[in-house]
């Protein structure tokens, strides 16, 4: 019996199993939708979901200009961005239209834009779409995004599962 064992070992060591988690944290807040089997989604809805209310307690702080805060919001920030920066990567690389490869600041994304699109909500940030199996293994397959982008997902699941060509993290 599994009595207060939470969470899923994925037949993974802790430091696999971490960095698994780290990637896909990191490929989730950088294409802000990825496709994975439903056991690794629902585990990394957990993460995303800590590292988005870290950043979401700040407050205005999280977004604000460095110049325009208190020295005690600057130092809340900063002890912020120290606990999201030992878990992710600091950055990212993502292929643009026309193959232009883009650096992106994972740290910066959560405490700006994230922390910005989700000040009103109070949790729920990530929705998991399951999609079926996968061809290969036959292992279930999801894609988990971020809510409140109805831009991206107004053509829905399946089509937007069409556009996601890049950002395959199993």
């Amino acid at each position: 019996m599994r009595h207060k064992n939470a969470g899923r070992k994925f037949d993974r060591d802790t430091s696999h199993r971490r960095a698994m988690f780290r990637n896909l944290a990191a490929n989730l807040i950088l294409h802000e939708r990825i496709e994975t089997t439903d056991a690794k989604a629902k585990e990394l809805r957990r993460v995303a979901e800590r590292l988005i209310t870290k950043a979401r307690r700040l407050g205005t702080a999280a977004y604000t200009a460095q110049g325009e805060l208190s020295d005690t919001d600057r130092a809340r920030r900063l002890a912020v961005q120290r606990e999201l920066a030992s878990y992710l990567p600091r950055f990212g690389t993502r292929i643009e239209k026309g193959g232009v490869p883009k650096k992106v600041d994972l740290v910066e994304k959560v405490l700006v834009d994230l922390a910005k699109r989700f000040a009103d909500r109070p949790g729920g940030y990530t929705r998991i779409v399951k999609f079926g199996p996968r061809r290969g293994d036959n292992a279930p397959i999801s894609l988990i995004e971020f809510v409140g982008d109805e831009a991206r997902s107004a053509t829905g699941a399946k089509g937007a599962a069409a556009t996601v060509v890049g950002a395959k993290a199993e």
